[in-house]
């Protein structure tokens, strides 16, 4: 509510008893109460409360000064702007709810945090945020998603399944794209509507998968790593057409069909220029200054400071190169992790941003949910399924023959084709620059994100029937077309111990107890360190200990001692539990940097546990008291600690 400012030291008896009220200049003789102005400020249709004009900077900071009929609290509480408030705070709730929803019914919580979207957004009732905050918040995201996808980025595993991913991908992504296409050609759509309608349907949700094939113990297998090399593939593609679109659609105009082919060439040609320049830019100069700069940063000793310079270079990478070269800035958000992850701090990088990178994912998300209108399940059902079909079936099929066409097996061919059976955040970041572009409907957009959520939902159910025709296959076979054992050396599988962690405490501990005759096993879900320890000759397996499919490839009923060398309380209390229900009579030992935690650790079924800063002390103190001044005073028993 607007009102006209009052210093504080105004005696309160010059204003006139009853409602206030303020004339309008072009007519003095009608006065118009506040509150009757104030019933007259109708909403805008997508919010769910009255939004009063904003005041002048000035006098904003004034308001606490507006008189209250109240006499014994003469001053109204301040009013304040929160829309981004709300949807941080009630978006990242309702998707945390929903998400775990997801979770418990073994779905991906991609679905959660979409659905949540759903619920905040303009076309269900109750709470709607605000949508202009929420495209700039996924825009964020947007930039920290591909800063991620390029931390994690492997040339290794790309080239290590090259002869199939790279033929493979591109020519999946053709024949799913040509489908799509084909059913926007049959609505009418133009055709550039329809080329980013069908590439929007052809690529792979990175998070989807990767869940999928760990649950599944496949990413360490031949077939895994064909997985992850065709999404790499597709990734790449889909990079490059969030480079080349927005010159498309500007070399096209407003009618996508009337750019001649000269201005198409020039268009695209001088955005391949521009990306070019950036590239070099990023190679010459970025690849040396970014990791020196990370080093740098690092010697202060100050984790607040890297990870503030982490997220620095990832979003001034990005803003940078969207002024300076013109390209998005996904491109080069995706530059700035690939840069980052040839840095030997690209582990530290990628574990202290995460949080933040993990918060605007979810609020990506989210934003997407909320433009998301259910209605297109109504209106157009046979499009929606046809778009299902085509991500399920159509390309799914394709990835098929193409992966047989290879000369792998069956199995092989099958776990591609479901892996790649749905589509996810990449999807939905095409979707959003086709329709602000003007070049993709929103309907299309509508059928998309249907199409991502049946998928996404339908994905666990297609792996579960691709487990239980494994099952029978293996069964009626005696031979097993395939076999793929895991990598490194042999694993235990008695009388061993389990090494929990081959990071800075497990790296060290591991080789000590196989150098004294223990047989080792190490779980770590960080590929670098398992690499590490097959180069030592030490068995290990990649995944997280709280999996329970993890757990059991460790054989922990046969082994005698657990060792949890993480740093993780929470992640090391579950994997204790379950330990424990696995082989009551194991010994288990952790390690803890508190008292609470050694209490949490104990609880939950370890043995013994040690405090890293306790016993450094104790080693500390031992030292101390060997040198000459103080060596006298070994003997001697310490001190009583005096009565609190």
């Amino acid at each position: 509510m607007d009102v006209a400012y009052e210093p504080p030291w105004m005696d309160s008896r010059r204003v006139p008893k009853g409602p206030r009220t303020r004339r309008p200049c072009n007519d003095p003789r009608k006065p118009i109460t506040l509150e009757g102005q104030q019933a007259n400020n109708k909403a805008p249709h997508h919010t769910s409360r009255p939004q009063a004009k904003k005041a002048p900077l000035l006098f904003a900071t004034h308001r606490i000064h507006q008189r209250n009929s109240n006499p014994l609290f003469p001053f109204e509480p301040m009013h304040h702007d929160t829309s981004l408030i709300d949807i941080i705070a009630v978006g990242l709730a309702v998707a945390f709810i929903l998400g775990a929803l997801a979770n418990k019914l073994r779905l991906s919580p991609l679905v959660g945090y979409l659905v949540a979207g759903m619920v905040v957004g303009p076309f269900t009732p109750g709470f709607v945020a605000n949508q202009d905050l929420a495209n700039q918040l996924s825009e964020l995201g947007v930039m920290l998603l591909m800063f991620g996808v390029g931390l994690h980025f492997s040339l290794e595993d790309l080239l290590e399944v090259k002869w199939i991913a790279i033929p493979g991908a591109i020519v999946q992504i053709a024949v799913a794209t040509m489908l799509g296409w084909g059913l926007a050609w049959t609505m009418g759509w133009p055709w550039l509507n329809g080329l980013v309608f069908g590439l929007a349907l052809s690529v792979a949700s990175t998070v989807v998968l990767l869940r999928a094939l760990e649950e599944r113990r496949l990413l360490e297998t031949q077939r895994g790593k064909i997985a992850i090399g065709w999404l790499i593939v597709e990734d790449l593609v889909m990079v490059l057409a969030l480079v080349l679109l927005p010159a498309l659609a500007s070399a096209l105009g407003g009618d996508h069909g009337s750019g001649g082919g000269l201005a198409i060439a020039m268009a695209m040609g001088w955005t391949l220029l521009k990306m070019a320049a950036f590239v070099a830019v990023m190679l010459i100069v970025g690849r040396r200054a970014i990791p020196w700069i990370l080093a740098r940063i690092a010697a202060t000793g100050s984790r607040e400071l890297f990870t503030l310079a982490v997220l620095a270079i990832a979003l001034g990478v990005a803003f940078g190169s969207a002024m300076l070269f013109g390209v998005s800035f996904a491109l080069g958000a995706f530059f700035a992790g690939m840069l980052l992850n040839e840095s030997e701090l690209s582990h530290k990088a990628a574990n202290d941003s995460l949080p933040l990178r993990d918060a605007f994912a979810v609020l990506f998300f989210v934003s997407v949910g909320m433009l998301f209108n259910p209605s297109i399940l109504v209106e157009h059902p046979w499009q929606v399924l046809a778009t299902f079909l085509t991500i399920t079936v159509g390309k799914s099929v394709a990835a098929f023959f193409i992966v047989r066409a290879f000369g792998h097996p069956t199995g092989t061919a099958l776990t591609i084709s479901v892996s790649l059976a749905q589509i996810g955040e990449f999807s939905f970041i095409l979707a959003g620059l086709g329709v602000g572009l003007a070049i993709l409907p929103e309907t299309g957009r509508d059928l998309i994100l249907a199409g991502a959520l049946l998928s996404i939902i339908a994905n666990p159910f297609l792996f579960s029937w691709l487990d239980r025709w494994q099952a029978k296959h293996a069964q009626e076979a005696p031979q097993p077309a395939e076999i793929e054992l895991p990598p490194g050396p042999p694993l235990p599988t008695e009388g061993h111990a389990i090494v929990i962690g081959y990071g800075r405490v497990g790296s060290a501990l591991a080789p000590l107890l196989r150098d004294r005759g223990v047989p080792v096993l190490v779980i770590d879900d960080n590929r670098d360190h398992v690499e590490r320890a097959h180069a030592a000759g030490i068995p290990a397996i990649r995944g997280s200990a709280a999996a329970d499919k993890v757990l059991a490839e460790a054989h922990p009923q046969r082994a005698k001692i657990a060792v949890l060398a993480i740093p993780q309380p929470l992640e090391a209390g579950e994997t204790l539990s379950k330990l424990r229900a696995l082989n009551p009579t194991l010994t288990l030992l952790a390690r803890a940097h508190s008292d609470a935690e050694v209490k949490y650790l104990l609880e939950h079924g370890a043995d013994g546990a040690v405090l890293a800063e306790r016993e450094l002390a104790h080693s500390l103190t031992e030292m101390i008291l060997s040198t000459p001044p103080y060596r006298a005073l070994r003997q001697v028993p310490p001190a009583p600690s005096p009565a609190g």
